[in-house]
């Protein structure tokens, strides 16, 4: 049987292979990222199943954010939290408290919507209107294409159809007979009409004929429109939750400017 803190493990490994960086480093047993770009995923220190004592992968961390002129960030998930009583007493503050859900898949019922296009990539629709629902600017775009392109598990992104266009998206990656759901968003004046959660159990019903048993996500704790879809939809088991640590923007030398 499956322990608890198994499971959150395997959830989060999964979670991190769905969303990979282009750029990343292991250092003293823990994974350094650095894609660019907003993503925090993609741009933190983060503990790994077994990692050790925290100090020495926090201080390579500092340098090496500090040497691409970024500032340090953290990323503690509850079922690591070694990293926490070093930084809480440093310049760092806490943000983006964040759920892990998952659920069965076994009891998943009706069938697959066949006016919502699953898309083995996204085509250019898809990933226009990402850019513009997450504001992206040309480096936050960019790194999101080359994680897509870094994606080596199988995956689907979903696009539900509304007034000649994208009224919602997601996209999904498998791992094993895990699925693990990525970037939910709906356009906001379409907000309300159920296009959010057509467009996730999509991705389900995909995975479910492709073997999955299970699935799982990750949203911010006070996003609760968000939480309350993904209730919905079956995710009412909450795994662990993390947050951020983030440091100061670095300063930057009048040569640089």
């Amino acid at each position: 049987m499956t322990s608890d803190i198994d499971l959150a493990w395997r959830v989060e490994e999964a979670c991190l292979n769905a969303w990979p960086s282009p750029r990343q480093l292991l250092v003293h047993g823990y994974l350094l990222r650095a894609t660019g770009g907003s993503s925090k995923r993609q741009n933190s220190l983060n503990p790994l199943r077994g990692s050790g004592a925290p100090e020495p992968a926090i201080a390579a961390g500092q340098a090496l954010y500090a040497a691409l002129g970024r500032r340090a960030i953290f990323r503690v998930p509850a079922i690591a939290p070694q990293m926490e009583p070093i930084l809480a007493g440093g310049d760092y503050t806490v943000v983006d408290e964040t759920c892990t859900l998952f659920r069965d898949l076994d009891d998943l019922s009706g069938g697959p919507d066949p006016a919502v296009r699953l898309m083995p990539a996204p085509d250019a629709d898809w990933l226009a209107l990402r850019d513009a629902v997450n504001r992206a600017d040309a480096a936050a775009a960019r790194a999101f294409r080359d994680t897509v392109e870094t994606l080596i598990l199988p995956r689907a992104f979903s696009a539900v159809p509304a007034e000649g266009g994208i009224g919602a998206f997601a996209f999904g990656v498998l791992d094993g007979d895990l699925l693990v759901i990525e970037s939910v968003a709906t356009v906001e004046h379409l907000r309300g009409r159920g296009h959010g959660r057509r467009a996730v159990s999509a991705l389900l019903h995909w995975a479910r004929g492709q073997g999955a048993r299970a699935a799982c996500l990750q949203v911010i704790a006070a996003n609760t429109p968000a939480r309350a879809l993904y209730r919905g939809l079956g995710f009412a088991r909450e795994l662990y939750r993390y947050h951020y640590r983030v440091g100061p923007e670095p300063v930057r030398s009048r040569v640089e400017e």
